[in-house]
């Protein structure tokens, strides 16, 4: 069966979907929960990519979704660090001497999986490993559902997955928030940035909200901000939470856009502002 390469298609749609991507509601909670629980070990993530030269946002979503963020389990497969790994990839790390550190050993399975600072890691090429990571199953024999591995909890994934390997469900539903919803979650909160791609025009810009310190309650003026917030997430390097409130991070990514904040924003300089 052929490889399945980054193609320039496969780099947009990897692109469209993470511009696109919008935690479920009744999700949110738990994203917020998991993310900032990655951060707490942002520290040892950071060192295991010292070692393996592999961002350690990749490493913190991955350890997420192998080990539920476990320090006590091989990254390979969530066995304990006690011993070498017993289950596949038998006999990891294969040098060294138990117990293992969670770095050392974490390095040593992103090594296995050809990983390091060689590695494609702008925004699509960071996908497109996630995807690799866990297999290409949904992509080859069920490409009407997108990859829970990368999209459940978001927008993009309703139903649908493998129960066990080979064995496939259209009535299942994952119950574990997906990479790249949390790789979202960061970039929302400016925990990490992408490498450089295409962008809009400036000019193509919709219409403009004021600033508002809390959310708006009129659905117009709900719906003409998200209008904004989906305008301002084609740009490189921006993300914003799609959810209607023209606050702090939209106002602070309009400025990174446009050079200005948005209007009635008090971080405006008084001088510039528009006025009322």
């Amino acid at each position: 069966m052929a490889a399945i390469s980054l193609t320039p298609s496969l780099r947009a749609d990897y692109e469209r979907l993470f511009d696109t991507c919008i935690t479920q509601a009744g999700r949110r909670a738990e994203v917020e929960a998991l993310t900032a629980a990655l951060l707490r070990n942002k520290g040892r993530y950071a060192a295991a990519s010292q070692l393996s030269g592999v961002p350690w946002h990749f490493i913190a979503v991955v350890h997420n979704m192998e080990c539920s963020q476990r320090m006590d389990a091989h990254l390979h497969n969530g066995d304990p660090l006690s011993r070498r790994t017993f289950h596949v990839p038998a006999g990891r790390p294969r040098t060294g001497s138990p117990p293992f550190r969670w770095e050392e050993s974490a390095a040593d399975a992103l090594a296995l999986k050809g990983l390091n600072d060689g590695t494609d890691w702008s925004l699509a090429g960071t996908l497109y490993q996630l995807e690799r990571y866990n297999g290409f199953g949904y992509r080859r024999f069920h490409p009407e559902v997108l990859s829970p591995y990368l999209w459940s909890f978001s927008g993009h994934y309703e139903r649908g997955k493998y129960v066990a390997d080979g064995t496939w469900s259209d009535r299942a539903v994952s119950r574990q928030c997906g990479a790249a919803v949390l790789l979202r979650r960061l970039a929302e909160i400016g925990e990490l940035e992408f490498g450089a791609r295409a962008t809009a025009a400036v000019d193509d810009a919709p219409l403009i909200v004021r600033y508002a310190a809390r959310p708006p309650t009129e659905p117009a003026a709900r719906q003409t901000t998200e209008t904004l917030q989906r305008w301002l997430n084609t740009f490189d390097g921006v993300f914003v939470r799609i959810d209607g409130h023209p606050g702090k991070r939209t106002s602070a990514a309009y400025r990174r856009v446009t050079g200005h904040y948005l209007p009635g924003d008090p971080r405006e300089p008084r001088e510039s502002r528009q006025p009322r």
